[in-house]
């Protein structure tokens, strides 16, 4: 089967199986069922082998396992869905904030585009534009709600002292970016302004910002840390009890007929509760990290005010160039206060989905079973393991073969990148999977640029002398528990299986990983110093001009030759002289008057029947 085909099996495959799951009620995203189906085809009591063609007959039997192990109630399963889980749900810190901004900027995009492309022309539209500026402030700032009427009428109020209604004209003349701009700015001063407004008949600012402080803010200091430490607690009790059950029962002097537990399924039972201590500890630290920025916030909050307070209280009118800042300061520490707000109620809902994938395990072992099972043995916490063994510290010169990394007391050792997440490698392989944190006070093995821990100075010693073999067995032994790949961080050395036609002889079908590392090379333009002549000429005929220009024409005879052709001839130049630019008149403007025309009449008046005279009175023209 080639490498296009058996892509398309898997494919095939994968779909049919979230379909199956689906109708069993079950839902698996691909990348679990995804996942499954390579576990069951590494483990090695399967059978599978990665060189011969999938039949048809393979492909259900493959089918059937991983149907049955996605729809198995075991801790196996529920902890590589809790891997999943947290995978797909916790980032760093810095996309965190990234996300609560793209969430609130997306709840606020379609009030922001109904300011911005507003052409309000009547009073009632001003208004209503003003309205509406004043939601998007309350919404932003997030001190107290649009529907709140005293709340819009403190904002209101404060954004009168800034941005005054009969003023609102010169803000819709701004383009688009410049409105959203200033509107961005007045949200922060207005917002400042009713922060300031609301402390200043407080003599303790503090008390007043715990006052003012976010609901959300408050219900995550108080729900996430009590919580976590609680869950924490907890789980921390079930691994110590699993551990210890388990080191009772997989005492080399305890025979296997007289054990009738289900070791395996303890097995699982500790990986899962081991997986979610991991989880808790990392959001447990990103919740003491937020607390500590809470803390710093407030003490910056309480500072700024109480100077803006004895700004204003010098002077009864101060310019805007004076407290704008200091507003836009105050504003800028309360919405960081509410971005650890929001982070801390994210932080609390990943712990809270942890809580689901314990429920098998916790069903199927009590604690009544867990204590018969305990009997009279004792239950040691990682702490009491490592106080224990801390006191014996490895000697290097008794093995000189190797490094080792010999711990100062004052060093700190929890940040060291330990391998197998800090478990000893010696105990996981003798006890058949049994996890047993590692002490690095007794001394850090340094093979092959890794940092290995151990759990006894003896476990050290033995691992030492053969480490490669414990290696690869550590690498077995998580193809039979798939979910120690996550736990113990063995991506890297998770087995990619190969066909054995492309091994060579001597070569293991399991190869170790390769270590990849993101690097970057820069390679210079001119690795030597430039040197550019501005004089040179490549052109021959140039250099020759060059080379005249440069003779020393001082020490050389001209001679002259006439002949019978340029006799009597002799250079002539003439001169052209271009018309000058003149101008003509060949119209006069003049004018003439006309004698008025006047006529007298005479005998008109007085005779009925009398003659009448006429007489021409017009002067003639050439008078």
């Amino acid at each position: 089967m080639s490498r296009s085909q058996a892509e398309r099996v898997i494919k095939i495959l994968i779909s049919e199986l979230v379909e199956e799951c689906a109708q069993r009620r079950q839902s698996v995203s691909e990348t679990l069922v995804t996942f499954m189906v390579k576990s069951v085809v590494l483990h090695p009591a399967n059978g599978f082998n990665v060189d011969r063609t999938l039949s048809s007959q393979d492909v259900q039997r493959l089918k059937q396992l991983c149907l049955d192990k996605l729809t198995e109630n075991s801790p196996g399963p529920d902890t590589i869905k809790m891997q999943l889980y947290f995978d797909t749900n916790y980032t760093s810190r810095r996309e965190f904030l990234e996300e609560i901004h793209q969430v609130l900027e997306s709840k606020l995009i379609g009030v922001s585009r109904e300011i911005t492309d507003s052409r309000a022309k009547s009073r009632e539209d001003f208004q209503a534009l003003y309205h509406q500026i004043i939601t998007y402030i309350l919404l932003q700032s997030g001190i107290g709600s649009p529907t709140d009427f005293s709340c819009v009428q403190d904002t209101s109020a404060a954004l009168q002292s800034v941005l005054p209604l009969n003023e609102l004209g010169a803000f819709l003349v701004l383009l688009k970016k410049d409105k959203e701009q200033q509107l961005r700015e007045l949200t922060m001063i207005v917002t400042g302004i009713r922060l300031f407004s609301e402390t200043s008949n407080q003599e303790d600012e503090l008390l007043s910002i715990h006052k003012l402080m976010p609901a959300v803010l408050k219900e995550a200091l108080r729900v996430c840390d009590m919580s976590t430490k609680n869950e924490l607690s907890m789980t921390q009790c079930l691994v110590w009890r699993y551990t210890a059950v388990l080191e009772k029962l997989t005492d080399p002097d305890i025979q296997p007929g007289h054990c009738d537990v289900p070791i395996i399924l303890l097995k699982q039972a500790l990986y899962n509760v081991r997986q979610h201590e991991s989880f808790l500890k990392i959001l447990q630290t990103d919740a003491s990290t937020c607390s500590k920025h809470v803390e710093r916030l407030q003490a910056e909050l309480s500072s700024l005010l109480k100077q803006l307070r004895e700004t204003v209280q010098t002077s009864t009118a101060l310019p805007g160039s004076t407290v704008f800042p200091l507003f836009k300061a105050v504003s800028k520490l309360w919405f960081e206060l509410q971005d650890e707000a929001e982070l801390l109620n994210i932080l609390h809902n990943i712990s809270a989905g942890l809580k689901p994938f314990l429920v098998s395990q916790a069903k199927m072992f009590s604690e009544a079973y867990l204590d018969s099972l305990l009997e009279a043995a004792e239950v040691k916490t990682d702490n009491q393991r490592m106080a224990a063994s801390s006191d014996k510290q490895i000697d290097p010169a008794l093995l000189k073969t190797q490094a080792w990394l010999m711990p100062h007391p004052a060093d700190s050792l929890n940040e060291l990148p330990l391998q197998y997440s800090g478990f000893c490698g010696y105990m996981l392989v003798k006890r058949d999977g049994v996890l047993l944190p590692g002490n690095p006070h007794i001394g850090v093995l340094k093979h092959k640029e890794k940092l290995y821990a151990f759990s006894s100075k003896e476990a050290a010693f033995i691992f030492a002398s053969s480490p490669e073999d414990f290696v690869a067995e550590v690498a077995e032994k998580s193809r039979c528990f798939p979910e120690l790949f996550q736990l113990l961080k063995l991506h890297q050395q998770l087995p990619c299986a190969r066909p054995y036609s492309e091994i060579e002889l001597g070569q293991s079908l399991w190869p170790m990983p390769i270590t990849k590392q993101e690097i970057s090379v820069q390679t210079d333009t001119h690795q030597m110093d430039s040197h550019i002549d501005k004089s040179y000429e490549w052109n021959e005929w140039e250099l020759r001009r060059k080379a005249i220009k440069l003779a020393n024409l001082r020490k050389t005879v001209t001679h002259s030759v006439q002949t019978d052709m340029s006799h009597m001839k002799r250079d002539n130049v003439s001169q052209t002289w271009l018309p000058k630019d003149a101008a003509c008149q060949s119209k006069r403007d003049s004018k003439s008057n006309i004698p008025k025309p006047q006529t007298y009449m005479s005998g008109l008046r007085g005779q009925r029947n009398a003659h009448t005279l006429k007489t021409n009175l017009t002067r003639p023209v050439d008078e």
